[in-house]
């Protein structure tokens, strides 16, 4: 049920009152004019989130690249989280992870025809990107977890929220992980409710907008997950997911996630497994392949075949330490796309097709 993933630490909540006064100055600046947005004549849709930790930002914006790339020259553009560069990068094919981090990675691996850039000053890398001397024509941007940059004013303001953290049962940091108080959820044009479980009633969906306290001018959507074929990070070579219901295998569930756990539970429907977490964009250490590689030769100790199930965006990191690891040949990657629930597909396309 919603809510579920959420955990408060109540003896915190006098330094959240701090935070949100800090927060809410801030915004206040912002709001009255006194700390300045500014805007471009490219149109720039922000995808981000108000609560720290995963809400699927990287799948909806993927989802964004599909439908936006029919027609335009999509260009991303991400702060680059844990990248060893600094300032702005636009990346081509050969660039390595390290120097954009793994999500701007995994993107431009998927989709190489996109601008993939990176930059933590936001406004000079949409600026970059609009100078034709810098970067080739660009159509439309979307900036990747950005909500809280508001030096900047997005054409399409897209919030993200976990079904399982909604915003109206957390606090702010550090007791909860809201970056920013419940009201900054009215900045969005649309609010979508991801990680959604296969079918919420009418009356649930219903009950979730109340609780928002929606405005006559946002939008609400609800997604969920659809699954891929595995897909074998050697060859390329798919599995079915299906296929994992009769092969008698060990399975080894390695994710460097925010939150993993709907992804646990999704995988139950499909299989036993041994999971094994650790912090989002983890960068693996010495002692962490190690410790992976003693998990994984515990689950050989019985003779059946053993396979290692990882995210694209752990995946990444893993490939940059390959050498390192006797497990390599073993991963398999599940790549996921969002599915919008109850036809909200058509509306949604629709929505930014035009505004873009």
């Amino acid at each position: 049920m919603e809510g579920d993933h959420i955990k408060i630490n109540h003896w915190l909540i006098p330094l959240s009152g701090i935070y949100g006064l800090v927060v809410g100055i801030r915004n206040i600046l912002f709001d009255c004019g006194l700390l300045h947005s500014k805007s471009f004549d490219v149109p720039v849709i922000d995808v981000g989130n108000i609560s720290a930790g995963g809400t699927g930002k990287t799948p909806h914006t993927e989802y964004l690249i599909r439908l936006l790339s029919k027609k335009h020259q999509v260009a991303v553009l991400s702060r680059g989280y844990k990248r060893k560069s600094s300032g702005y990068l636009l990346a081509t094919k050969d660039t390595p992870m390290q120097l954009i981090g793994d999500e701007p990675f995994q993107m431009k691996k998927k989709f190489p025809h996109i601008h993939m850039a990176v930059d933590s000053n936001r406004r000079r890398g949409i600026s970059k990107l609009c100078q034709t001397d810098v970067t080739p024509k660009t159509d439309v941007i979307v900036m990747d977890d950005a909500y809280q940059h508001r030096y900047i004013t997005p054409s399409i303001n897209i919030l993200l929220m976990d079904y399982h953290r909604l915003v109206y049962f957390d606090k702010l940091l550090p007791a909860g992980r809201l970056r920013e108080p419940r009201s900054s959820s009215q900045r969005a044009d649309i609010v979508i409710v991801t990680k959604c479980p296969d079918y919420i009633t009418p009356m649930e969906q219903h009950g979730i907008a109340r609780s928002l306290q929606m405005q006559p001018w946002q939008k609400l959507f609800f997604t969920r997950f659809n699954y891929q074929n595995l897909v074998h990070i050697t060859s390329g070579r798919q599995m079915p997911l299906d296929s994992l219901k009769e092969k008698d295998c060990n399975i080894l569930l390695l994710t460097a996630i925010a939150s993993p756990q709907q992804m646990e539970y999704d995988l139950k429907k499909y299989c036993q497994f041994t999971s094994l977490h650790f912090a989002d964009h983890h960068n693996f250490s010495k002692k962490d392949l190690a410790n992976i590689q003693h998990a994984f030769d515990t689950l050989c100790a019985n003779q059946k075949e053993t396979i290692i199930i990882t995210t694209e965006k752990d995946a990444a990191r893993l490939q940059a330490c390959a050498q390192e690891m006797p497990f390599y040949p073993y991963i398999y990657i599940l790549p996921v796309e969002v599915h919008f629930l109850d036809d909200g597909q058509i509306e949604f396309n629709q929505t930014i097709l035009k505004r873009v």
